[in-house]
């Protein structure tokens, strides 16, 4: 009997994983299974997958790697299954993938993804059925065919509706969320930018915004449901311009006031912002009780030297005034960055000024990446080049940085009452004196605070994912966190 499985595996962003979240929402309305656990080695294989559906990321090659092997792994697994390869690897390198296993795999270009809510009817309806007897129940040829047939479809009618098209980069939306416990809507895709490292804005292209009165829709459906917070995704939010129906232009600013006075309870939790756009417009927003007192910068590099031939729109001292600016608007807020280390010509000065910049700034977090190479990008022939061993240098002491900070930042809040949400339950096996394991078990639920710290809290008492909660941290987690795990921080619940 043909199975009813739809397998989804995602990489990369928040926004690849709402864009994931939003297709897996269309299957499951059309009366598919929906399978979002991760594919490893480990997983059994299931000849109930008709369609495996990877949504790929292309901001480093390691990023590359994994999907190729994650593709393996998927033909290994799903046997019956086609694999259809989509987001932004897909969009930039199509035969490098279709090369793996030309007979089963189908690429949907990434800035094409929201075809992905035309197939699930087509399956149903058996459009896309094989005339073979035995073997996958789907045909490659079919599925293609009207992938590309709906892709010359949207280009022929670029010109005569351009709103209509501004409206498929948001089709793929869910208010229900199946593997994230704080749900989250995309209000914006792609990049003006044209920074000479990153391919995405090559791979999603200029930028679009969700309409104003578009995104007061949906934050009003999460807030009928309950839900006690939305995160607000893009790749640039910072270039968020939706229009409202009076014809005004709203930038992000504009957007969340408007939100805040059209919504009662639920609060907002922003992903990313570049650092010239925190502004006293913005942060006067931001002094909202009901704006999370999180934020995360995209800084790359404290020197001006670097930042200017990374093609940055910003320097140095607007990182710090917008530290400065965002520690104004709120006490003590979570302030993480990404910094890419060994990028063409950074010398050891260049990568001093970093330091000091991490330094004064005093980052909860830094995510550090040694510079990756990306075919199409300007850096990708620009010398010097880094040795691979003086930027894995420089990302250990950014690492070591960050867990230092970060176990700071955790005990500055220790025995303090803090506003949490539900993830996940868990029950882990307890250990001996001399660390053996025993037969013993301790219940734990994980919880993240308004400032994003990840608490694990025992106890046996049963929680849903997404609950309000009052919490109280005991420590930090130092090891767990240079671990890489999901757990910072012990606590207790206050009832």
């Amino acid at each position: 009997m043909p199975g009813n499985i739809i397998h989804f595996d995602t990489l990369g962003c928040r926004l690849n994983q709402d864009e994931t979240e939003g297709a897996a929402r269309v299957f499951s309305l059309n009366g598919f299974q929906c399978d979002l656990e991760s594919t490893t080695g480990k997983t059994p294989v299931n000849n109930q997958v008709i369609l495996s559906v990877i949504n790929t990321c292309t901001v480093t090659s390691k990023a590359e790697q994994k999907a190729r092997r994650i593709i393996r792994l998927m033909l290994e697994k799903y046997p019956e299954s086609l694999v259809l390869v989509t987001g932004c690897y897909a969009e930039l390198d199509k035969e490098e993938i279709t090369g793996i296993c030309p007979e089963r795999i189908v690429i949907l270009p990434g800035t094409k993804k929201f075809i992905l809510s035309l197939i699930p009817a087509n399956i149903k309806n058996g459009i896309f059925n094989s005339e073979q007897k035995s073997g996958t129940i789907l045909s490659l040829k079919k599925l293609d065919d009207f992938i590309q047939k709906n892709m010359k479809s949207i280009e022929e009618s670029r010109l005569l509706n351009k709103k209509a098209l501004v409206l498929n980069n948001f089709t793929l939306y869910t208010p229900v969320f199946e593997k994230h416990s704080r749900p989250s809507i995309k209000i914006q895709d792609g990049c003006n930018n044209a920074c000479t490292f990153c391919r995405i804005h090559l791979a999603r292209g200029k930028s679009v915004s969700l309409e104003v009165e578009k995104v007061l829709e949906r934050v009003r459906e999460l807030e009928a449901a309950g839900a006690g917070e939305v995160v607000f995704t893009g790749v640039n939010l910072s270039q968020y311009a939706g229009k409202k129906s009076t014809g005004q232009i709203f930038d992000f600013a504009d957007l969340l006031s408007f939100l805040i006075e059209n919504t009662k309870f639920i609060h907002f939790r922003i992903s990313s912002f570049y650092p010239q756009h925190v502004n006293e417009k913005l942060c006067q927003v931001l002094v909202s009780p009901r704006v999370q007192p999180f934020f995360h910068l995209s800084v790359q590099s404290g020197s001006d030297n670097i930042l200017k031939l990374m093609n940055r729109p910003y320097n140095a001292q607007t990182v710090i005034d917008a530290v400065k600016l965002l520690r104004i608007a709120k006490k003590n807020p979570f302030i993480s960055c990404d910094i890419i280390t060994g990028f063409p010509g950074e010398s050891e000065d260049d990568f001093n000024l970093t330091k000091e910049l991490c330094t004064e700034c005093r980052f909860a977090w830094i995510h550090a990446f040694p510079f990756s190479p990306r075919k199409g990008t300007a850096a990708y022939n620009m010398k010097p080049q880094i040795p691979e061993r003086i930027k894995d240098e420089r990302v250990k002491w950014l690492f070591e940085n960050a867990i230092q900070n970060k176990v700071e930042y955790i005990e500055r809040y220790k025995d303090e009452v803090l506003f949490a949400v539900t993830e996940n339950s868990r029950s882990l096996r307890l250990h001996n004196s001399d660390g053996i394991q025993n037969d013993n078990y301790q219940n734990y639920v994980n919880c993240v605070t308004e400032n994003f710290i990840h608490v694990q809290i025992p106890t046996d008492k049963k929680f849903s994912s997404g609950e309000n909660v009052k919490i109280r941290i005991k420590k930090a987690l130092e090891e767990k966190i240079r671990q890489g795990s999901e757990v910072e921080a012990e606590g207790e619940f206050v009832l």
